[in-house]
């Protein structure tokens, strides 16, 4: 999976990679030749006192350092562009693929984790794009071209190379063997970090209210405390590691030393010949050595690669069609034709053979107990699930042939739990429809009976908006909703429980101004107060899924036991 999205991602900047190769060989070509021009000098200068043969030598030294750290810098820069672009391409390819997911999907995957899949994850894969883009290259090339060039200088040492080299690899293999488990343990317990701190923010009142700070400071400190483990168990591996590759290389120095001064004293070798070939070993021990740190971070970007190909694989229940119908014909109608919906898993369905008709205009309203069905119900209506039997046809076409773009323009949703992003009152308004002008804001707010308090807020339609809405009350966060609705001009408006926070007053003038001023709209209005729904043009009531009552509210309370149970309970609260 991990070579699969390196290659998909970073093909499409071949071109800097190809530079990253091209500066990287020029690069490594010079430091390997310095050691060689190091070895003329004092053998050929230095030794015979030639002085002019040192400087000439000396200032062609200086060039290719110069040359070296030019390549390598540019190599560096391409490399950096490319991984940095292609980790931009992931983020941006995994966000849209969440996207297109269903609520089934992201509760399968959970919301802490696909947000940490799309940002820690992403950035170990960027890391060793850019690394290994450098480093993968660099290694080879030092590593076997240092060969090459110590047996060039004195074959006779080069027994040692043959002992440190399988030493160091044999080092890097068993502590990879043992890190990848570990971080596949890490990524997860990464996971369960982020899902809890995104629980305990969001429902912080919650936590604060039933007092259980200390309890889910300790399920904190537990996650917490598992990610650390795991990471010291990591880190106990890079420490013995490093140490161990320097104890090699040091001692292969070492023996170079001792054989070589051998060698020297005996008139086999000179002593530029000397240096040259410990620089040699240096540089072969360090390639393998940066081809152990890369293979260190090759099984924790493999981990995280498979975790984002597991999200770019994930097949969406909402599948989008081959040939999306583009035309709706009967632009305002919601039809439910013997709909049966059940949740992945689930012993028995959550809705059964409903079938119903809104026409445009109208205003029809689902009612029932809690569990009944009823959000799931209107969560069909813009396609958030797809239904297992039956079909769903709004404006004349079934949701799951139709061009989900056009037909979402013609939805306004507000939700059971209204979510605003953080911005300002405008750019929530505006988030269905940006061309809408203030004049259309304002309109929105007064329908949704929000005009007053926007306007005594000092900012008005600028002032600022915190994340979720959290800096006003719930019914004001649930009037902005209705407001955001409204601005997206739909043809269907669909209200899943959106006036419970409203008071009875507020909640009248609203409707009032809805039904007045948007008559042309059709109006599918989920309501648990029956005093918002006494006016429908049709009532649906909702029992275990089923459908066991249909009609206006004095036909319903003739007709139906429910509806008239759920009325007088109602009616018996408020006496």
């Amino acid at each position: 999976m991990l070579a699969k999205i390196l290659i998909r991602y970073l093909k499409t900047y071949r071109w800097l990679l190809l530079g990253v190769l091209v500066f990287q060989f020029a690069s490594a070509m010079a430091q390997l030749y310095l050691p060689r021009l190091n070895a003329d000098i004092i053998d050929k200068g230095v030794a015979v006192g030639d002085t002019g043969f040192i400087w000439s030598h000396g200032v062609f030294m200086l060039l290719i350092s110069l040359g070296q750290i030019v390549a390598s810098v540019i190599a560096t820069y391409f490399a950096a562009r490319s991984a940095m672009a292609a980790g931009r391409d992931i983020r941006r390819d995994v966000y849209d693929r969440v996207s297109s997911f269903s609520e089934r999907e992201i509760s399968t995957f959970g919301a802490g984790s696909l947000i940490t899949r799309n940002t820690n994850d992403v950035q170990q894969v960027q890391m060793l794009a850019m690394m290994g883009a450098t480093m993968l290259v660099t290694a080879p090339l030092m590593a076997i071209g240092g060969v090459i060039m110590a047996l060039r200088q004195n074959v006779g040492l080069s027994w040692l190379i043959g002992v440190s080299v399988p030493a160091l690899l044999i080092l890097a293999v068993l502590v990879v063997s043992r890190m990848v488990p570990l971080f596949r343990s890490y990524q997860g317990k990464l996971d369960a970090v982020n899902r809890i701190m995104r629980e305990q923010l969001t429902g912080v009142r919650v936590v604060r209210a039933f007092v259980r700070e200390r309890i889910e400071e300790e399920r904190f400190r537990g996650a917490n405390t598992g990610i650390m483990v795991v990471g010291r168990k990591v880190g106990s591996l890079f420490v013995v590691l490093f140490p161990l590759a320097m104890l090699v290389l040091n001692l292969t120095v070492v023996g170079v030393i001792w054989f070589g001064g051998i060698a020297v004293n005996d008139g086999d070798v000179q002593i530029g010949t000397l240096f040259a070939f410990m620089q040699y070993v240096g540089q072969i021990l360090m390639g393998v050595l940066m081809a152990s740190f890369m293979t260190i971070m090759i099984p924790r970007a493999a981990v995280s690669a498979e975790r984002i190909g597991e999200v770019l694989d994930a097949d969406t229940s909402l599948a989008r069609p081959t040939d999306p119908v583009q035309d709706f014909p009967r632009p305002g109608t919601v039809e439910f034709d013997h709909v049966t919906f059940a949740y992945p898993g689930a012993d028995e369905p959550v809705l059964q053979d409903v079938s119903f008709r809104a026409e445009p205009g109208e205003t029809v309203a689902i009612v029932g107990s809690t569990g009944a069905g009823k959000t799931t119900l209107v969560s069909l209506i813009p396609r958030l699930f797809d239904v297992t039997g039956g079909a769903v046809r709004v404006a004349g076409v079934d949701v799951r042939e139709a061009d989900l773009d056009t037909m979402w323009k013609g939805i306004g949703l507000v939700p059971q739990r209204p979510f605003l992003f953080s911005g300002t009152i405008a750019s929530n308004l505006r988030f269905g429809r940006e061309e809408a002008t203030d004049a259309e804001l304002w309109e929105a707010l007064e329908i949704a009976q929000a005009r007053d308090f926007v306007a005594e807020k000092e900012g008005g339609l600028s002032s600022r908006i915190a994340q979720g809405g959290t800096n006003v009350s719930g019914g004001q966060r649930q009037r902005l909703a209705i407001a955001r609705a409204i601005v997206h001009q739909p043809d269907i408006l669909v209200f899943d429980d959106s006036f419970s926070a409203l008071d009875l007053s507020t909640d009248a003038r609203l409707r009032q101004a809805l039904w007045q001023r948007m008559p042309e709209v059709t109006k599918i209005v989920v309501a648990q107060r029956v005093s918002t729904i006494t006016d429908a043009d049709r009532i649906i009531v909702l029992d275990a899924g089923r459908v066991v009552g249909i009609g206006t509210h004095d036909e319903l309370l003739a007709s139906s036991t429910t509806y008239k149970e759920i009325v007088d309970s109602q009616l018996g609260v408020q006496a």
